[in-house]
């Protein structure tokens, strides 16, 4: 061998044997320290929690309180992508070029127009060292995040697919789930699109739950929609027979779907932004009486005063969508005098993943429609 063979050799196993020392240094550093909530990831505004924030550090290195997700599809929630969509006039390629844009911007997707962002499911690639012991995760696991992607710090690398029916976007990339996230393992007897798009409003079904009480009148305005559907079925099963549990759908298509199944008592066709035909419409239904509880799930603006004005004195309206502007809500009350108790449609509830999932397993017809519509 030549002096000039030896001299490389020593060269390149010096630079190699360097190399595994930074490395080595580098594993043996400990993991940076992060909030439960998340705050350490803010930009800007400093001192807000990441859902409120303009823009959230998207770095996939994790401090010792996070887990690492491999992302396989995101379930975007339905007002944001019905804004999207239509901003991108149904273009495919341009509603990739918005999400991808968003994401860019925020370091997350939370849709600037709505403020709302969506849900996750992927595989659990990292766990911090922090949470051994208070996690039952690990490595591997196909679970579904249960908090907002408004909140979610995102990397998008490749969009590989855009169902625009469903809502649901295939990609390439990682999510970040913090200490205080909360997430549903993907269950083995339910297919991982259809547990996505039941999980996705799983707050809706488990509040109707907690709310309809035997006798309820109960109405639900976009009954025929995805939560919408989980609400009929299970306030009808909450109400009772001496109850009354009536669907309110815009679509002749729809209604039938939901009228086969069974789902509800009344059946109304309606505009959810015209106030004034709900009122007369629910007043039909309920021979003046109105509504106990009013649950709202439509995707659209401008449908507060509907909800409010099918409510009797006294009676509950149940905000699920993210369309809704509280402020015209809690102003239109009061502008017509309605005292009801307004609920903000918090997808959280305790047990609102089992609960929802539960209803897949419990009724054939309804998983039957899940399954042809959103799987």
């Amino acid at each position: 061998m030549s002096k000039l063979a030896i001299f490389l050799t020593k060269v390149v196993g010096t630079k190699i044997a360097l190399i595994n020392s930074v490395k080595k240094y580098e594993e043996e550093l400990p993991m940076k320290k992060g909030s439960p909530y998340g705050v350490h990831r803010v930009i800007e505004p400093k001192g807000v929690l990441p859902q409120p924030a303009l823009k959230i550090d998207n770095t996939m290195e994790i401090y010792d309180n996070e887990i690492l997700i491999d992302v396989k599809t995101l379930n975007v929630d339905s007002a944001s992508f019905t804004q999207i969509e239509e901003q991108a006039k149904g273009d495919v390629e341009e509603i990739k070029k918005i999400m991808m844009g968003i994401v860019a911007e925020r370091g997350k997707h939370q849709n600037p127009v709505t403020g709302s962002g969506g849900m996750l499911i992927g595989t659990v690639e990292q766990i911090g060292p922090a949470l051994e012991g208070k996690t039952d995760l690990k490595v591997g696991d196909k679970i579904a995040t249960l908090v907002s992607l408004s909140l979610t710090p995102l990397r998008i690398d490749e969009i590989l697919e855009v169902r625009k029916d469903i809502d649901q976007v295939d990609i390439k990339g990682k999510a970040i789930l913090f200490e205080s996230g909360i997430y549903a393992k993907l269950p083995d007897d339910i297919p991982e699109n259809l547990a996505l798009s039941v999980l996705d409003v799983a707050g809706a079904p488990a509040q109707t739950a907690k709310l309809v009480k035997p006798g309820d009148t109960v109405v639900v305005l976009g009954g025929t929609g995805k939560s919408g559907m989980l609400c009929l079925y299970e306030a009808k099963k909450r109400a009772g027979v001496t109850g009354k549990v009536i669907c309110i759908g815009s679509r002749d298509e729809t209604i039938n779907r939901v009228k086969q199944a069974n789902l509800a008592d009344v059946y109304i066709k309606a505009n959810a932004q015209d106030a004034v035909e709900i009122m007369e419409k629910v007043a039909e239904a309920t021979n003046g009486e109105m509504a106990d509880i009013v649950i709202n799930t439509v995707n659209i603006p401008n449908t507060e005063m509907s909800s409010i004005l099918a409510t009797k004195d006294e009676g509950l309206v149940y905000f699920f969508s993210m369309a809704t502007s509280f402020t015209k809500a809690a102003l239109g009350a009061e502008g017509v005098g309605k005292d009801v108790t307004m609920i903000i449609g918090n997808g959280y509830t305790k047990g609102h993943a089992a609960i929802a999932l539960n209803l897949m397993r419990e009724s054939e017809t309804l998983r039957k429609i899940f399954t042809e519509l959103y799987a």
